[in-house]
């Protein structure tokens, strides 16, 4: 199968569209499994967005769902759904290798809380994505669906590519700098990046900016896996959880956004700066007030704070996993990549006094981003600083990258969530637009997110 041109237009595969279908009969989510696993035999062999998948398994799911719709009682938004999981999250059935040969065939016997939730809200989980090794930045064998020259971004690598390919309607990421939105970006998804501790991480739960979220073709799907894992499983401890209603918010029209540049406006290209200075026009154009840090001192000492979010989240992450990649260096001798071999050394330089530094700094981001919340429904920035790169294949002479995670640092580090839109493309490839919103206005974000979606006409650069 011809990889396809890009068209951030084009209808993709959503799931909850096909609801009303598997109730009256018309389809069944085991015709809908079916027509996945197809998608898949095709475009699989380029893509490589699988570790691995449990196609009995998910039958056997799909055929118990199909009942469920027959007797009209459907357990969740995402009943009869195929999901695929991230490779660093725990699941029963099928190994959880974490993007590393060290740790092929680990099997941990157990769902991590999100899958486990996900399940019991009737979900099909079908398999796990391509991760890079151990979340960081040493890239997998999976190319982007529109360019296979080029990287799908990571650490999500399997999860952007797979939902952008439409072999699944939604795939389960993570995220600690970038790792969610920028991948989403780079292949031209919908995805929610939640608020800090707002869904249960499970054994994740190492790193103090770590986050669980979806990939998605729709508000809709994006929502339904999100809603289903913060009803089932809750937030992370102590946190009170995901606030909001099984569906979205309603479509409404934000009143006032604040466009940021963030550390990645500087390393993005003239044609993406050019394309998102066309999507505020046409926000200004329906009526939408743009608010930058040239007209407010407020935002200039906003994005001043930002600037330092990618410096702080090596630190944070670094003093934070060093210990874990100690282990990983003492039990599997020689098998730790050169790259994060390198993260190891650098935090190995971290004192307590380094790490505090960093925590206080993003404190302060945090001060920040509330007090500019009280005078606007949201944040808008670039998702990514341009297209994805290219990244040749494992073996070869280019550089292999999963490309640059600036413009997404400071949402992880506020803790904030983001939802990633596709409304632009560069050069005939993806590159997306994120909306912020406050601290626990995850569900108010997806309406603010409908309404752009419907609104604004996607760009081409």
């Amino acid at each position: 199968m011809s990889t396809p041109a890009y068209d951030p237009a084009a209808r993709r595969l959503t799931f909850s569209d096909r609801v009303r279908a598997f109730a009256d009969g018309s389809d069944t989510p085991r015709k809908y499994l079916e027509r996945c696993l197809e998608t898949i035999a095709a475009r699989e062999p380029v893509v490589q967005a699988w570790v691995c998948t449990n196609v009995d398994g998910a039958r056997s799911a799909a055929d118990e769902a199909g009942a469920r719709y027959k007797a009209g009682r459907p357990l969740s938004g995402v009943d009869g759904c195929p999901i695929g999981v991230k490779d660093l999250i725990a699941t029963k059935d099928m190994p959880t290798e974490m993007g590393t040969p060290a740790m092929k065939g680990r099997v941990t016997n157990e769902d991590s809380s999100s899958v486990q939730a996900l399940r019991r809200g009737g979900a099909v989980i079908l398999g796990k994505l391509v991760t890079t090794e151990m979340g960081m930045s040493h890239p997998g064998p999976t190319t982007n669906p529109w360019d296979p020259a080029r990287t799908p971004g990571g650490s999500s690598s399997g999860s952007a590519a797979a939902v952008a390919a439409d072999m699944v309607p939604v795939a389960l990421g993570t995220q600690v700098g970038g790792s969610i939105i920028r991948p989403s970006a780079y292949c031209g998804n919908i995805s929610l990046k939640p608020t800090q501790g707002a869904l249960n991480r499970g054994e994740r739960q190492g790193y103090s900016q770590s986050t669980v979220g979806p990939h998605a073709n729709s508000i809709e799907d994006m929502w339904a896996c999100t809603w289903q894992i913060g009803v089932d499983a809750g937030g992370d401890p102590g946190s009170p959880g995901l606030y909001g209603d099984p569906t979205p918010a309603a479509p409404r029209k934000p009143r006032r956004l604040i466009a940021v540049e963030t550390e990645g406006w500087a390393v993005a290209d003239a044609a993406t700066h050019q394309a998102f200075e066309k999507i505020c026009a046409s926000l200004k154009q329906a009526g939408v007030e743009i608010i930058t840090r040239k007209s407010s001192a407020k935002i200039e000492a906003y994005e001043q704070s930002i600037s330092t979010a990618g410096a702080g989240t090596a630190v944070t992450c670094g003093w934070e996993a060093r210990w874990s990649w100690r282990n990983f260096a003492e039990r599997y001798p020689g098998q730790m990549s050169a790259s994060l071999g390198e993260r190891l050394n650098r935090a190995e330089g971290y004192t307590l006094e380094t790490y505090r530094t960093a925590v206080m700094r993003r404190e302060d981001m945090r001060q920040r981003h509330a007090e500019l919340m009280v005078d606007a429904d949201a944040v808008i920035a670039l998702s990514c600083p341009g297209i994805a790169p290219h990244s040749g294949p494992p073996g070869g002479n280019e550089v292999r990258t999963t490309g640059n995670a600036a413009c997404n640092y400071f949402t992880s580090a506020i803790g904030m969530p983001a939802i990633t839109l596709p409304l632009m493309a560069v050069a005939g490839m993806p590159v997306g637009v994120q909306l912020c919103g406050a601290v626990h206005g995850d569900h108010a974000l997806t309406g603010l997110a409908a309404w752009v979606l419907a609104n604004v006409k996607p760009v081409a650069v």
